[in-house]
């Protein structure tokens, strides 16, 4: 097993930056997850590692060694890096059994044949694949050709696995049991993981840690907990949670009452140890921008703490989304728009003016020229 680290990472496709300065450090063991839209350098990033690109700047190290720096003129092919990729598209061979097919790299390094078989039956038994040893590909479901995929990484018993979407071209309900098998294996085979998504759902059920990229630039990387919790921007912030964290501009005023976020169509009072951040950094008069996340605002009925005028509004109801488990409300206050993640007891109706409560404790605050998160 080994760590790996990208120490200032730079990719150029001509006048593009796809990554821009990357400095990562995955350790040994570790599951880590590389999130963010289509087209933010993610799999450019992961097809560095693997040493299918090459850096234009930049230091990575596999284990100790060092396996791409391009002003040492150091640059390791892909198959002395001791690394396994599993990509979107399976890349099974059509004309191969499954055994062949999770055979085929141990076959290449010529393994001896005995060892071949123990290890190929070894990995079918782990991934379930057993009474389908004989079939070809053809003859195999979404979830059963991903999981051969997974075996031929898995029986080279590589030092890391890179994984490019390996689960978005599953339907919804397998890409759930994936998800469970997945994070159940790596554990058991205890191998470093770079997994790569743009499904926030995934990032948070399976990764030790999330690193989140917009841009090519990364913007933040922590546990799912300091991530959902403790966003350290606007974009992170809104990427991350579903739906998505709510954004308005407001400005922050004093009186003698206390410190508010001022919205033009209504004040919320923030509390004294976010009053007293925000008067240390000189924000009393300024324009911020607030977020809330959609859970933490109440319909008052089920509010444990309410207090009109500090943190309960009065809003209109425009649409109702009832999930079940749960119900999603578009609230309006004269201009402003928001959305409340309420509880499947909550019987507000579409056209019905209710009041709304803000818990105050998990309010965001980001500085309006930077994004960054202020608390």
């Amino acid at each position: 097993m080994a760590e790996v680290k990208l120490i200032n990472v730079w990719k150029k496709f001509g006048e593009v930056t796809a990554v821009q300065d990357m400095s990562l450090h995955v350790k040994d063991g570790e599951f880590m997850i590389l999130l963010g839209p289509s087209g933010c350098g993610k799999t450019t990033t992961l097809r560095m590692i693997a040493g299918l690109e090459e850096p234009t700047k930049g230091q990575i190290y596999v284990g100790d060694k060092l396996v791409a720096d391009p002003e040492k003129g150091v640059f390791v092919p892909p198959k002395d890096r001791d690394i396994a990729m599993v990509f979107q598209s399976y890349a099974l061979y059509p004309h191969m059994t499954v055994y062949d097919n999770i055979a085929f790299p141990l076959k290449l390094r010529k393994v001896p044949k005995q060892e071949i078989d123990r290890r190929v039956r070894e990995v079918a038994e782990m991934l379930g694949l057993t009474e389908l040893l004989k079939r070809k590909p053809r003859e195999l479901s979404g979830g059963q050709r991903q999981r051969v995929a997974l075996g031929r990484a898995i029986v080279r018993q590589p030092q890391v696995f890179l994984m490019d979407e390996p689960l978005s071209n599953l339907d919804a309900k397998l890409r759930v049991r994936m998800r469970a098998e997945l994070k159940k294996l790596q554990k058991q085979l205890g191998v470093t993981t770079i997994y790569v998504t743009h499904d926030q759902v995934e990032a948070m059920t399976m990764g030790d840690r999330i690193a989140v990229i917009n841009a090519g630039i990364l913007q933040q990387v922590g546990t799912p907990d300091e991530v959902y919790n403790k966003p350290a921007n606007v974009f992170v912030g809104g990427f991350i949670g579903s739906p998505a964290m709510n954004f308005l501009d407001a400005s922050v005023v004093e009186d003698e009452r206390g410190v508010w976020v001022d919205f033009g169509e209504f004040k919320l009072k923030l509390l004294e140890d976010q009053a007293e951040v925000l008067r240390e950094l000189g924000y009393i008069g300024k324009e911020v921008i607030f977020g809330i996340r959609p859970e933490d605002l109440y319909d008052a009925m089920f509010a444990q703490v309410k207090i009109p005028g500090e943190n309960m509004i009065r809003a209109m109801v425009d649409i109702v989304e009832n999930l079940g488990s749960e119900r999603i409300v578009h609230l309006r206050v004269g201009n402003l728009t928001f959305v409340g993640a309420f509880h499947a007891e909550s019987m507000v109706k579409e056209g019905q003016e209710i009041d709304v409560v803000f818990d105050m404790k998990k309010v965001h605050i980001f500085d309006k020229k930077t994004e960054k998160a202020i608390f």
